[in-house]
């Protein structure tokens, strides 16, 4: 089960049409949170305490959460409070993308993982974005090492058409097509 939640009221279409659930404090004040560009707006104090008040409630209940808020050209905005994080189950993760401009969540700290009293686990990496693309191409890379030693025996190429995922791939084979699926 995925959530999200945002002030924007065009983040609610974008998340539900994506099958997830909507979590927001839906006043008027929300219909009025998006500027023209499609940035979010300063909400007031009153409603910041309904959507905390909200996420308080959401967050016991969540395994992972990953937040995102930056407001161009001031620190960060709190949204997870100590409070917040000591109400979650143990083996919870946050992640605070926003670590490094001062973070959205109390207790986050720039290129390091916090492990809380209570067993959750705030993940503060800089730049998770360009580690994401490191560990998928080294990923990537061992798939396709495990799959030419699949095509290579003793330095040369031997294909086992009987294995199960060479069968898999290969699609023709001594000028004939040998795919299931693409034979006519």
């Amino acid at each position: 089960m995925v959530s999200a939640t945002d002030v924007r009221p065009a983040a609610k279409e974008q998340v539900e049409s994506l099958g997830a659930k909507f979590v927001a404090v839906e006043d008027e004040e929300f219909k009025a949170a998006e500027t023209a560009g499609g940035y979010a707006k300063q909400m007031s104090a009153e409603y910041q305490a309904k959507q905390a008040a909200l996420t308080a409630t959401h967050i016991t209940k969540q395994d992972v959460v990953i937040t995102t808020a930056l407001i161009p050209g001031r620190p960060a905005p709190r949204l997870i409070s100590a409070a917040h994080v000591a109400s979650m189950k143990p083996g919870s993760v946050l992640v605070d993308l926003a670590v490094e401009a001062g973070g959205n969540v109390e207790g986050s700290k720039p290129g390091e993982v916090v492990k809380t009293a209570n067993g959750a686990s705030i993940v503060g990496w800089s730049n998770l974005p360009g580690r994401i693309a490191a560990d998928a191409s080294a990923l990537y890379a061992k798939n396709l090492l495990a799959f030419v030693g699949l095509l290579v025996k003793d330095e040369a190429l031997a294909l086992d058409l009987e294995d199960e995922i060479l069968k898999a791939a290969v699609v023709t084979h001594g000028g004939a097509v040998v795919h299931e699926g693409v034979k006519g």
